[in-house]
């Protein structure tokens, strides 16, 4: 009998074991998580992919969809549940005029109590005319409940303004977003403002990011995507550069946390990207990422969008195989580290310091 006992608690350990590795995590007795493995890739055909977590625990995905004419949520208790939830479509484009066209990069931000959505579109007659747009949502689960179309994000530029995230510290909110930078030269650049509400900003707008490095400009002159992750007493903001093929590269600059964020010497910027194509990993023009946190409230996860091919027929913006990935961000000395000869799934398991 008592051998038969034995034998159910060993049984019993076991399956606990199998349940623990099955979830993709395993925890020290501090509730760190030392290792967690994702489903890559999360969601196939989505670009741009954006990951908040809520204060109820679920996780939400909004991205970029290939045919560029809706905007859709998933909702999910983790973040590998993403890969199986249900697409919620919230929105689509219109058949004339503004937000009728390229609708790109949807991010959404919790705010007074109000979901936001914003995002970038041309209009049905003029796609390239790109501009910021917002939707709003006073559900308590963004999948459900009304949006309301609040109309343009204006910026004074108001360009080719696109990529807007947003951000609050301090007791401000604060927007970093995408536009021309330059009276002399086609690029596009990184600007912020501080937010009057959650769909306007403040008059006073500067840039704090141009691209001038070589790998900057391969294809195109482009600083865009910025994302945004406060820590270490710092606030780091990582960007997206160069055309969206293979050449796409992340970037990372940074700011202290008291410094005046709207004076552009606060600012500073790596010389080399920090996350790259790597073709022994088959991962190619790495980009548009954002930040989110593990199912244990302290990991830094980093969500992203790669191409698992180099050679693209055509333009790249119309390739629709930039899958949306997650890896694990590590830190090293206060600045976060990407692991650029890492696999997401070495990323996730080495125990780096």
């Amino acid at each position: 009998m008592r051998n038969s006992v034995g034998i159910v608690k060993v049984l019993g350990v076991v399956s606990l074991l199998l349940i623990l590795f099955s979830c993709g995590s395993s925890k020290t007795g501090k509730g760190e998580v030392k290792s967690l493995q994702f489903d890559n890739p999360l969601a196939e055909q989505r670009a741009d992919p954006f990951v908040t977590k809520a204060e109820d625990g679920n996780y939400y995905f909004i991205a970029t969809v290939p045919e560029y004419d809706r905007i859709e949520i998933r909702k999910s208790k983790t973040i590998n549940g993403i890969k199986e939830a249900e697409p919620v479509i919230i929105w689509r484009k219109h058949d004339k005029g503004v937000m009728g066209n390229h609708i790109w990069a949807p991010e959404l931000h919790r705010i007074d109590g109000k979901w936001y959505v914003y995002f970038a579109a041309g209009s049905a007659e003029e796609k390239w005319k790109i501009r910021m747009y917002a939707l709003s949502n006073p559900s308590a689960d963004p999948t459900k409940g009304e949006w309301k179309e609040e109309g343009q994000v204006v910026s004074k530029r108001d360009d080719f303004s696109l990529d807007a995230t947003t951000f609050e510290l301090n007791d401000q909110r604060y927007m970093i977003w995408t536009d021309r930078a330059s009276d002399t030269i086609m690029n596009t650049g990184l600007y912020i403002a501080e937010m009057t509400s959650p769909t306007t900003l403040a008059d006073h707008q500067v840039v704090i990011s141009q691209p001038t490095h070589n790998w900057e400009i391969q294809g195109h002159r482009v600083n865009e995507a910025p994302a945004v992750l406060v820590r270490h007493n710092k606030v780091f903001v990582t960007f997206s550069a160069s055309a969206t093929d293979a050449n796409y590269s992340i970037g990372l600059m940074w700011a202290d946390a008291d410094a005046d964020l709207l004076d552009p010497n606060s600012w500073h910027k790596l010389p080399e990207p920090v996350f790259y194509s790597n073709p022994a990993l088959k991962r190619f023009g790495p980009g548009h990422n954002s930040f989110t946190k593990a199912e244990d409230g302290e990991t830094d996860i980093m969500i992203y969008h790669a191409r698992n091919y180099k050679e693209i027929d055509g333009e790249p913006l119309y390739d629709p195989n930039r899958h949306t990935r997650a890896r694990v961000l590590k830190w090293k000395d206060g600045m976060p580290f990407f692991g650029q000869e890492l696999s997401d799934k070495e990323m996730s398991m080495k125990n780096l310091k």
